[in-house]
């Protein structure tokens, strides 16, 4: 049995045999360093690092966005955090289940993606999920773009009477941050360990003006909800799972991340609390600074840039600067791994890190962030409840097939071999892509059933309106049961007696003069 193991298990982990690596690593068309599995070196991150990685990407602008967002569709201030808290405890429950497969196995999500749609029909998932990240890049690069434009406009006299001076400096800037995306995750690494901190720095200032200004904590936490009944439950809804899907792209590829824990326990502590209280806290902070806006200006400004051209020059050069630091920052870390890393897997051998993030960067200019930030109902609801509909299906396709279907166990090699177990028929696992079908088509289902007892707006915003109240939701019980049932008894899946028999069992002790270094990290 030790002869014929391919792979060996030490605590929580998995990793190729010696013998298995090498002959993995043979055959090009399905391996390089990116997509390998993960060596017993590498699986290095504590629980700090992963609370310190969900605080950093949960304080960014887009976060600021949504929650002041959410308070100016009438809630009170407390009903905005319980939205934004609810829907990050919700999500985060998803992110956990697809973890484990990370942790215990050290793949990246592209790879992950092999089990559920096959060699070649991985691709699907990868790319919807890129496509996703393409669309922050650009949404990322329109605030940065306008902190340029604010800085120039305040700085430049003449700056202002150019034609599209906007559009030109969000044009400078998406080609400053595409070229340092093509450089890797590794080039903002210094930047990265400030950016998140200057970020709530500034958040905190914006938040001590609001308290003043406004005469005390008094006249901001007392500022009613303008919605109530039917209407609030209305809105609540859509904004729960507008935060869910704030967050479902991480619930696909957190496997990027999780694979270089130390263990089920170091991961499972590091995020189950880290990401939803932050969200909260990072939330009311923009709840109030948002609420002041209503005092002062008699209006709720969710969008940074229309408060800040509010204060005096100097504010706006140093705002500005804190807000292009932190959209550089999330976009490279967050917004280029995974996009990147799917387009390498369509061709390993041809396109590198750095092609897949200009690819990315083109990408997301067909996305048109101009237009999801030209209102907050095409923001929540064109964007985040679409898309999030969309990537419902395929969260609840990888929980069914690393929990229901396989029972958490797979055979690591044959992820790399191209006419493997997990090649299904011609690379692509057609039960994934009915199942995926499935999941979509009772998601539409229900916008158009919701249509026919509300009022219907007309044109896209009234559909994705309908779609955003329950996409995710639908979308994911449709493809997780679907996929369950159609996948029932698969050849693809292996047994407990076939799992013994290519694993080999090893104690950590046996392993005790490995160094347990860090790796190359993507978010420092």
């Amino acid at each position: 049995m030790a002869a014929a193991a391919t792979q060996v298990q030490i605590g929580d982990v998995v990793v190729l045999s010696d013998a298995a690596e090498a002959q993995a690593a043979r055959d090009h068309s399905m391996w390089n360093d990116d997509l390998r599995p993960c060596s017993l070196r590498e699986h290095s991150w504590p629980a700090s690092k992963f609370a310190s990685l969900w605080i950093g990407m949960c304080l960014c602008l887009p976060t600021y966005a949504l929650a002041a967002g959410i308070f100016a569709t009438g809630m009170s201030w407390w009903e905005a955090v319980l939205t934004m808290l609810s829907g990050s405890f919700i999500v985060m429950g998803a992110i956990l289940l697809v973890s484990h497969a990370g942790t215990k196995f050290g793949i990246p999500y592209p790879v992950f993606a092999r089990l559920w749609f096959g060699t070649r029909g991985a691709h699907i998932p990868a790319l919807a999920r890129a496509v996703i990240a393409a669309g922050w890049f650009g949404i990322n690069s329109w605030f940065g773009g306008q902190a340029l434009d604010a800085i120039l406009v305040r700085l430049v006299p003449t700056w202002s009477t150019l034609a599209w001076h906007v559009g030109l400096a969000f044009a400078i800037f998406w080609a400053i941050n595409v070229a340092v995306a093509t450089r890797g995750p590794q080039a903002i690494g210094r930047l990265a360990q400030i950016s998140a901190p200057t970020l709530a720095c500034g958040a905190v200032a914006l938040f001590i003006w609001a308290v003043h200004s406004a005469g005390g904590f008094g006249p901001l936490l007392a500022q009613p909800a303008r919605i109530h009944g039917a209407a609030f439950w209305g809105a609540f809804l859509p904004e729960v799972i507008a935060v869910i899907a704030f967050w479902a792209t991480l619930a696909l590829n957190i496997p990027d991340y999780t694979r270089y824990a130390i263990s089920q326990r170091a991961q499972l502590r590091g995020q189950i609390l880290s990401m939803p209280l932050t969200m909260a806290l990072f939330s009311f902070l923009a709840i109030i600074v948002a609420s002041a806006t209503a005092v002062l200006y008699h209006v709720p400004m969710w969008r940074p840039m229309d408060l800040i051209m509010k204060f005096p020059t100097p504010v706006v050069v140093i705002a500005g600067i804190i807000i292009i630091l932190s959209s550089v920052t999330i976009n490279v870390g967050a917004n280029v791994m995974a996009p990147a890393r799917a387009f390498e897997n369509l061709w390993p051998r041809r396109i590198t890190f750095a092609w897949g993030a200009v690819i990315t960067g083109l990408l997301s200019l067909v996305m048109q962030p101009w237009y999801l930030l030209s209102s907050f109902t095409s923001y929540i609801f064109i964007w985040l409840g679409a898309y999030g509909a969309m990537l419902g299906a395929f969260d609840g396709i990888a929980i069914a097939d690393y929990w229901l279907v396989r029972k958490r166990r797979l055979d690591l090699a044959q992820l790399y071999v191209p006419k493997g177990i997990y090649a299904y028929a011609g690379g692509v696992n057609l039960f994934a892509i009915v199942a995926l079908a499935i999941g979509w088509l009772l998601a539409i289902a229900g916008a158009v059933a919701l249509s026919a007892h509300a009022p219907w707006a007309g044109g896209v915003n009234g559909f994705c309106t309908r779609l955003s109240s329950g996409g995710w939701v639908v979308s994911l019980i449709g493809g997780l049961v679907a996929y369950a049932l159609l996948m029932q008894g698969n050849r693809s899946t292996i047994s407990q007696e076939t799992y013994a028999a290519i694993t080999r069992a090893e104690s950590s002790a046996s392993h005790s003069d490995v160094t347990w270094s860090a790796p190359v990290t993507e978010i420092p």
